[in-house]
C-alpha cells in the first residue's frame, strides 16, 4: 500500500517562470559557446585555407570558408629547407627531455609540500611564492646559465624553466585533496616506508596530474623558441621554431626585393612569403594540437583537483 501510494506521489512541478528562465539560459549559454568556439576555431581554419591559397586570392579577401587557387609551394618552399628536419628532431628531444624533467621535480616536489611533517613546510612555501612576483631577469638568468657552463648545450633548453611555481603548487593542492593523511598512516602501519607510499601509491593516484603536467609543459616546451635564441649559439642546435623563424625572415619579401632589385622576383617572393607565413603556423602548432583530444579527458580532471584549495 506504502508503494503504491508512493507511486502515485506526482513530482512537483517547477513553476513556469522558473522553466522559461531555465530554457532561455540555456539558449544563451549555447549561443555564447557557439560564439566562442567560431573566434578561437576560425582563425585557426582560415591559416590553414590561407597556407593552401594564392595569396593574391587571401589579400583580396577572396578567401573565407575554402581554399581559392590551391598551392602548396609554401609547404614545398618549407619542406625543401634541409635545416627542417633537423629542426624537428632537436624540438623533440628538446621537449620529452623537459617535459621529463619537469614532471619528476613538479610531482615529488608537489608531493613533499603536501606532507604536513616536512620541516619548513610553510617557509618553502612562501619562499617559492616570492618568485611568483619578483623575476631577476633576463641577464641575470643568463649569467647563471653561463657559469654553470650550460651556453649553447642541450641542457640550457632544459634545465633553467624545469621547475614552474604555480605548476607545484597545483601539484601540492592536488595530493592534498586525493591523499589524505590517513591512508600514509594506514600503508606505515602495514610497513610501507616512505619512499614505497610514494612510488606504489601516491604515483598510481596522480595519473591525471602526470598527464596534466606533461601536456601543459610539452606545449611550453615545443612552443620555446626564446631560450634557444639567447643561450645557443649553433645553428645545428636550433629547435623546430627558430628553425621556422628563421626561414620567415629568410623570406621576408623586403630583404628579398632590397637585393635581387628584379620586379618580378620580388613579386614572387611576396607571394612564397606570404605562403610561408601561414605554413609555418600550420607546421609548428599541428603536433601539439594533434595530442589535445588524447589528453582532454586527464586534462580536465587533473586541473579540477589541482585547483581544489584544502
Amino acid at each position: 500500500m506504502a508503494t503504491a501510494t508512493a507511486a502515485r506521489t506526482p513530482r512537483p512541478r517547477q513553476p513556469l517562470s522558473g522553466r522559461v528562465s531555465d530554457r532561455a539560459f540555456n539558449r544563451a549559454s549555447v549561443l555564447l559557446m557557439s560564439v566562442a568556439i567560431l573566434a578561437v576555431a576560425y582563425p585557426i581554419y582560415f591559416i590553414v585555407i590561407a597556407s593552401v591559397s594564392d595569396p593574391n586570392a587571401v589579400q583580396n579577401g577572396q578567401v573565407l570558408l575554402a581554399p581559392s587557387g590551391f598551392t602548396l609551394e609554401g609547404y614545398e618552399r618549407i619542406f625543401s629547407d634541409p635545416t627542417i628536419l633537423r629542426g624537428f628532431g632537436n624540438s623533440v628531444l628538446y621537449t620529452a627531455l623537459a617535459s621529463a624533467i619537469s614532471v619528476v621535480l613538479i610531482v615529488s616536489g608537489g608531493y613533499a609540500l603536501s606532507r604536513r611533517d616536512l620541516p619548513g613546510r610553510r617557509t618553502i612555501t612562501f619562499l617559492l611564492v616570492i618568485t611568483l612576483f619578483f623575476d631577476g631577469g633576463m641577464i641575470p638568468r643568463y649569467l647563471v646559465v653561463k657559469e654553470l657552463g650550460m651556453l649553447n648545450t642541450i641542457w640550457a633548453m632544459v634545465i633553467p624553466a624545469a621547475v614552474g611555481v604555480w605548476n607545484l603548487l597545483i601539484a601540492r593542492s592536488f595530493f592534498d585533496v586525493t591523499i589524505p593523511h590517513e591512508l600514509r598512516e594506514a600503508a606505515q602501519l602495514d610497513g610501507a616506508s616512505d619512499f614505497r607510499f610514494f612510488f606504489r601509491i601516491a604515483v598510481p593516484l596522480a595519473t591525471s596530474l602526470i598527464v596534466l603536467m606533461a601536456m601543459i609543459h610539452q606545449v611550453a616546451n615545443w612552443n620555446a623558441f626564446f631560450d634557444a635564441l639567447i643561450f645557443l649559439n649553433d645553428a645545428d642546435k636550433y629547435p623546430l621554431q627558430l628553425v621556422l623563424r628563421n626561414i620567415l625572415i629568410q623570406s621576408d619579401l623586403s630583404q628579398l626585393g632590397a637585393t635581387t632589385g628584379d620586379i618580378e622576383s620580388y613579386a614572387q617572393a611576396q607571394r612564397v612569403g606570404e605562403l610561408v607565413k601561414y605554413g609555418t603556423i600550420v607546421v609548428s602548432t599541428l603536433p601539439v594540437i594533434a595530442l589535445i583530444p588524447f589528453l582532454q579527458k586527464h586534462f580536465t580532471k587533473g586541473a579540477l583537483l589541482g585547483a581544489v584549495k584544502s
